[in-house]
C-alpha cells in the first residue's frame, strides 16, 4: 500500500518547552521520530510543523518538513492544512505517527495503513494492545478501548473499560481475561477525510474524555483497530520521560 506518514509537531508544551527540539544523542527528538518512520513502508514521511524553527531542524537533517498555522486547535487541523500542502488527493492514505514518538516501531506503522486499505468500510486505522497491569487500567492518563466482533472501535475512555460489574466489585484487584485493551496513539486516515474531520462539531463525548477520536465515532465513523502482541516504546510528555528514553538510546535500546 502506498501512504505517507505525516507527523505533526507543535513548539508549545505546557510540561517540556520546545518538546519537538528535545536533544535525544544529537538529534532532534522529531528528527528521530522521522527516522523512525522512514524505517517503514511509507513512500513520504513529512514533519508539519507549527515554527520555523522546527522546519530548520528537520531540513538540517534531512527530513521534509512543511510550516503551518500555529493557531490551530488540534493535531487533526495541522494535518488537514498539511495535506492541502502537499496536494494530497482525497484517496491517498495517511498515517499520523505522534512527534513526541520516537521510539515507534516501524512495523506497527505499516500495520496501521494496511488495515486502513484492508477496511474500506472504516474512516480510520489505529491500534491497541494488551494492559499488562492494574496500574495502567486504573490511570486516566492511559486511555482504554473496546471493540466490536469485528474488530472496530466501540468506545475509548480514560475510564478502566469494560467493567467487570462482579469481578470489581471490591475494587480492581486483579485485570480481568480477555485482557483490556490500551490505546496507541497513532492513526491512518484517507486525506480526504482527514479535511473534513477539522469540519465536523465537535461532540459533547469527546469534551467529556478530552478525546479527539470520538469525534469521528459520534458523527457515525468506524475506526478500525490492530491489536498488537508488541509494548509501544516510550511516549514524551514529561521531562522524567525525555531521560528515560535519553537512557535508553545512551543503552543502545532504542
Amino acid at each position: 500500500m502506498d501512504f505517507c506518514v505525516l507527523i505533526p509537531a507543535r513548539l508549545a508544551s505546557t510540561r517540556l518547552p520546545d518538546k519537538p527540539l528535545a536533544d535525544i544523542a544529537g538529534k532532534p527528538m522529531v528528527v528521530r521520530v522521522a527516522e523512525r518512520a522512514s524505517a517503514s513502508s511509507a513512500s513520504r514521511v513529512v514533519v508539519a510543523a507549527d515554527h520555523a524553527s522546527i522546519v530548520e531542524a528537520c531540513r538540517d537533517n534531512g527530513v521534509e518538513a512543511v510550516l503551518t498555522r500555529a493557531d490551530h486547535v488540534s493535531g487533526s487541523d495541522r494535518l488537514a492544512e498539511a495535506c492541502e500542502l502537499l496536494g494530497l488527493s482525497g484517496q491517498d492514505a495517511v498515517v499520523n505517527v505522534q512527534g513526541d514518538e520516537p521510539q515507534i516501531e516501524p512495523a506497527l506503522i505499516d500495520s496501521v495503513a494496511a488495515l486502513l486499505e484492508a477496511r474500506p468500510e472504516a474512516s480510520m486505522s489505529t491500534a491497541a494492545h494488551a494492559i499488562e497491569s492494574v496500574d495502567e487500567f486504573t490511570n486516566t492518563n492511559i486511555v482504554k478501548v473496546v471493540l466490536d466482533a469485528k474488530g472496530l472501535a466501540l468506545y475509548f475512555s480514560r475510564a478502566p473499560i469494560a467493567w467487570w460489574r462482579d469481578g470489581f466489585a471490591a475494587g480492581i484487584q486483579a485485570l480481568p481475561e480477555p485482557r483490556p485493551l490500551r490505546h496507541v496513539g497513532i492513526y491512518g486516515y484517507r486525506a480526504g477525510f482527514l479535511r473534513e474531520f477539522p469540519r465536523l462539531a465537535q461532540a459533547p463525548i469527546e469534551v467529556a474524555e478530552a478525546l479527539e477520536q470520538l469525534r469521528a465515532l459520534w458523527h457515525g465513523h468506524r475506526i478500525a483497530v490492530h491489536v498488537t502482541a508488541t509494548t509501544p516504546g516510550i511516549g514524551v510528555d514529561t521531562p522524567e520521560d525525555l531521560e528515560r528514553v535519553r537512557a535508553l538510546w545512551r543503552q543502545g535500546a532504542a
